[in-house]
């Protein structure tokens, strides 16, 4: 008798049946089925992979071996050889985005996931090796040298990738790779108008850190008639404006943050509102002579 092990093989395939991952993709990616082996298939295979002993893909073969693939997924471990994932993950890459954000909408549907409000944000992966700009393909995000890593290694490449998550539960429902010197406030109006796809019919308000005000940005924000929370970059006001301002005219607010929640009432920190309006401006245009 051969033991392998199944740990939480049976609840990672449930949850891409329901989210119908395998479906998605051989809908969005046709045409790339062998005599065993859908795409769909394939990349269920990686998922599940990920979520359970992560592996390079000379050795998904070796955990599928080792774990009850074949009992929960029907594949067969020798069909998960680098050669038949490498051309899955080659057939999704320009559907990427198409394939992501379906499964996030099948989400939304199929869990009841309340989508409204959304949390987007942007970070930097780092990556060691040369890859030099010329040998990458200009069809996808390039890893680069002169962006702002998160991880401050200014030693090294990197790449960047934009995700939103969800208030209930903090569930990722949308995710974008950009090129490692791509400009965060750039990208904004495209996350907003992928959120909004995505969400339907759907009122959502999205929530993001200060790249999200500029003119361009908030002026794109109010015609999609998309609501939004962010903080106004620091440089851009004035220290005097907040040092005239009477806490005492502010509007109390029923808020505690999470870290003070088991905190003693008279221990917990206090937020007042104050309305004002700020002002934005676009860039000046250049008067030709």
């Amino acid at each position: 008798m051969v033991e392998k092990r199944l740990g939480a093989l049976p609840v990672a395939a449930e949850f891409l049946r329901r989210l119908d991952v395998a479906g998605i993709v051989d809908e969005v990616c046709p045409g790339g089925a062998s005599a065993h082996l859908t795409h769909g298939q394939v990349i269920e295979a990686l998922v599940a992979n990920r979520l359970t002993s992560p592996a390079p893909l000379v050795r998904v073969g070796d955990w599928a071996r080792t774990w009850a693939v074949e009992e929960v997924f029907g594949i067969t471990p020798d069909l998960l050889n680098d050669d038949r994932l490498a051309r899955a993950l080659d057939a999704i890459a320009p559907k990427l985005e198409v394939v992501a954000g379906t499964v996030g909408a099948r989400a939304i549907t199929e869990f009841g996931i309340d989508v409204s409000r959304l949390h987007w944000d942007m970070t930097s992966m780092s990556v060691h090796g040369a890859f030099p700009a010329q040998d990458q393909d200009e069809q996808y995000p390039l890893i680069a040298c002169n962006g702002h890593p998160k991880d401050r290694r200014l030693d090294l490449k990197q790449i960047q990738t934009g995700l939103a998550v969800t208030a209930d539960g903090g569930i990722p429902v949308h995710s974008r790779v950009f090129d490692g010197a791509a400009a965060e406030v750039r990208q904004v109006v495209g996350a907003m108008n992928d959120l909004k796809a995505m969400a339907g019919t759907r009122e959502f308000l999205m929530v993001a850190d200060s790249k999200l005000v500029s003119y361009s940005n908030i002026t794109a924000l109010l015609e999609a008639g998309v609501e939004f929370v962010a903080p106004v970059p620091a440089a851009q006001i004035k220290d005097e404006v907040y040092a005239v301002l009477d806490p005492q005219r502010g509007e109390p607010v029923d808020w505690v943050p999470e870290r003070d929640e088991r905190k003693p009432e008279a221990e917990r920190e206090t937020y007042r509102v104050l309305e004002d309006t700020h002002t934005l401006t676009g860039r000046r245009k250049a008067i030709r002579r």
